[in-house]
């Protein structure tokens, strides 16, 4: 099995993407967060739709401390149309999304990030090392019957200067549409 780039303890990879509000985000764009969730996302998986409300709660829970989400799209648009930029622009605007929403065209950013599923997290710390790579909770289905809150406890544990007790989840989620190479 290939070792991924990014592991625990790894530096956030550079991007200059565009966002659904017209402007471009980077991480030096960001850098007075005291941390940073990156989620690779999109528009059409039944996975994100379903945790779509849970991250607004957690953007909204966790802005005053600190944390800004960013949401990157990395799907090939062609084969779903669902996905493209205009798409983005109108399911941020319908569902009232709380959280900056990338666009990643050429597929550059998810690659540099291994990134495998949507919705993939990926949470840095103030020196925007790696300090949690997973999923948001253990029941994307039904969150009244979530157990485990692996990414606010990590938040939680982040913000109050202590180890991430569970550093690492497996990720659930559609798999990222990749553009079919020619």
């Amino acid at each position: 099995m290939a070792t991924k780039t990014l592991q625990i303890g790894s530096s956030l990879p550079d991007f200059n993407l565009p966002s659904i509000d017209g402007k471009y985000y980077s991480p030096a764009s960001l850098v007075e967060k005291s941390a940073l969730i990156i989620i690779f996302s999109c528009n059409h998986c039944p996975y994100v739709q379903a945790y779509e409300q849970r991250i607004m709660d957690i953007q909204k829970d966790y802005e005053t401390k600190g944390v800004a989400i960013v949401a990157i799209n990395s799907n090939d648009a062609q084969q779903y149309p669902e996905d493209s930029f205009e798409q983005m622009k109108v399911r941020a605007n319908e569902k009232l999304f709380n959280f900056i929403y990338l666009r990643d065209e050429d597929q550059s950013i998810a690659a540099k990030f291994d990134a495998a599923h949507t919705p993939e997290i990926f949470l840095f710390d103030s020196k925007r090392k790696l300090v949690y790579h997973g999923k948001i909770d253990d029941n994307w289905q039904d969150e009244q019957k979530v157990k485990s809150k692996y990414l606010r406890n990590a938040l939680d544990e982040l913000l109050n200067g202590k180890e991430i007790s569970v550093p690492e989840t497996y990720s659930i989620g559609c798999t990222i549409k990749w553009k079919r190479q020619a």
